[in-house]
């Protein structure tokens, strides 16, 4: 098979669009029928540094219907396979889209960038190009697609960095990988570095096609084809033009795997001993992160705890299972500096045992009943450790945690640990913390900026008390405490772009009325009642 890679020049200069575009075009033009195979590079449509929404809607309009009339009339004229990067109009504005093209012109598929770059999900408003990019929060398999026999992957730009992902496609058993990319900050050596693993690691080829930023640049180019072994078979580097050679698609990559072990590709090689326990949060389970998961929801307060003890591992999971996209629980700390959830600071409601949590250690809280006074089929559940909720829970849900010994200003935080936590079980963007404390929210923010925190209601019974409180601290979300907030205290949280809970309603028509007030979170202490009677309202179509 005879692939060619298109390499146009590229310019940071938005007023080189058209003459940088009728180059592209000039290079179809010297395609030929001996060529089977023929890559673009990204943005075929838009191949100059356009700025914001408008630029990059504007020149997708001008050129995009050129350009797809040309990339089919070349399949067609040299009966070859065409893959061509260019915007495509859906109702939610444009995606980043490689089409595959046959031999008689017929558009036979179309790839969906599966990682849109932070330029592409900006907003205008942002600096960004306010692209689609809702598909890219739905669950999918890697998008292949067969023609002839053969069996093609799709990789754009952005998606090459996610390595995690490269696993995933050796298991489709791919051909060939279409690269369509830009990559304008890597150098020759990195993009080599990266091209070769990724075949190697799926097995395949990738046919590989970029821009060049001028003959002498280090950076960017390096349109290319590698083979399943590692080898580069053509590397353009900077050179504009056409890159042309031959491979075979159906030759893989074997290797021992292991010393005298049988002849294997080196993602069999490595899945005999995969331990993904080890590694980040990924697959089918992980929710959407806190800041992409979208509004209204509610949240199960101490997980659904009208079914079990509440602040239970049962009553989080019941949550989970049920499709909760939050759950709350609280914090204490043992005498020892053990954390563990449990909503009162006293024993003698939840449990067989009377005090207080933090007067006694950990192994004493575990000589504990904190099921039987929920009935008898829970006698004996244990208090659970915030990491054992971690362990189970973490990126399953979006986890609002009310840290008590905060609250309370005990002498040791534990700022250091819980943060600590949270980023051993990898679930930094599915958690917030909830405190009342000011104090403890700056040292908070200071120590772990990322980390997102909610304001909870100190006692003043001001409406507006504590929304000012939160515009000052810089909060992300406020946890309102009925009845002591109205619609104006909503209004000017959303004003300030801090989203509201509010803390409670276990009434559907309760919920109702706070939704309806524009409350993004409600907590309910029986969250299938309420979510059955809200859900055709407020959830289905959000």
């Amino acid at each position: 098979m005879k692939v060619c890679v298109i390499q146009p020049r590229y310019s940071f200069d938005e007023n080189d669009v058209e003459k940088r575009f009728y180059e592209l075009i000039r290079w179809l033009d010297d395609c030929d029928e001996s060529m089977d195979l023929i890559v673009l590079p990204e943005y075929s449509d838009a191949p100059a540094d356009v700025k914001g929404k408008d630029g990059f809607y504007g020149a997708v309009e001008k050129y995009n219907a050129i350009l797809m009339q040309k990339a089919q009339d070349t399949a067609k004229r040299c009966s070859a396979l065409v893959f061509v990067n260019a915007g495509y109009q859906t109702e939610n504005g444009i995606r980043n889209t490689t089409h595959a093209i046959d031999r008689n012109g017929k558009i036979v598929g179309r790839y969906f960038k599966a990682h849109p770059a932070p330029s592409e999900v900006k907003t205008d408003l942002q600096g960004g190009h306010e692209l689609d990019v809702q598909y890219s929060y739905d669950q999918s398999a890697p998008y292949v697609l067969e023609i002839e026999g053969i069996r093609f992957g799709f990789l754009t730009c952005y998606d090459f960095y996610f390595y995690e992902n490269f696993a995933k496609i050796a298991r489709e058993n791919v051909d060939i990988l279409i690269g369509c990319a830009l990559q304008r900050t890597d150098t020759h050596e990195a993009l080599s570095i990266i091209n070769k693993f990724l075949c190697y690691n799926t097995n395949a080829y990738l046919v590989r096609a970029s821009v060049s930023l001028g003959d002498e640049s280090k950076l960017c180019g390096c349109s290319m084809v590698v083979a399943p072994d590692g080898k580069t078979l053509l590397n353009m580097e900077s050179k504009a033009g056409l890159g042309v050679c031959e491979i075979d698609p159906k030759n893989k990559y074997y290797k021992p795997a292991g010393h005298q072990g049988k002849l294997k590709s080196h993602y069999e090689y490595i899945e005999e001993g995969r331990r993904p326990w080890l590694y980040r949060n990924g697959g089918t389970s992980v929710a959407l992160f806190d800041e992409v998961m979208k509004y209204p929801r509610l949240c199960a307060h101490r997980g659904f705890n009208t079914v079990a003890p509440e602040n239970s591992m049962p009553a989080f999971g019941a949550a989970v299972a049920l499709g909760a996209e939050e759950i709350e629980f609280d914090l204490w700390a043992t005498k020892d500096g053990v954390l563990v959830s449990c909503h009162d600071a006293t024993l003698e409601r939840v449990s067989d045992g009377v005090g207080k949590i933090y007067e006694h250690t950990y192994e004493e809280l575990l000589k504990l009943d904190f099921g039987v006074k929920c009935g008898e089929k829970f006698k004996g559940l244990k208090i659970p450790t915030f990491e054992e909720i971690l362990q189970k829970f973490a990126g399953r849900v979006i986890m609002n945690i009310h840290v008590k010994i905060w609250d309370k200003n005990f002498e040791n935080p534990m700022i250091e640990e819980i943060v600590a936590l949270i980023r051993k079980y990898d679930c930094e963007k599915h958690i917030y913390f909830m405190t009342t404390s000011d104090e403890i929210i700056k040292k908070v923010m200071a120590y772990a900026p990322d980390l997102k925190i909610c304001v909870g209601w100190n006692g003043d019974q001001n409406p507006m008390s504590i929304v000012n409180r939160a515009i000052d601290l810089g909060a992300y979300k406020v946890q309102l405490f009925k009845p002591y907030f109205n619609q104006e205290s909503v209004d000017k949280a959303h004003a300030h772009g801090i989203l509201c809970n509010v803390f409670y309603a276990d009434d559907p028509n309760e919920a109702r009325k706070y939704f309806e007030m524009g409350i993004d979170t409600v907590l309910t202490n029986d969250y299938l009642t309420v979510y059955n009677a809200v859900k055709d309202e407020y959830f289905k179509n959000k």
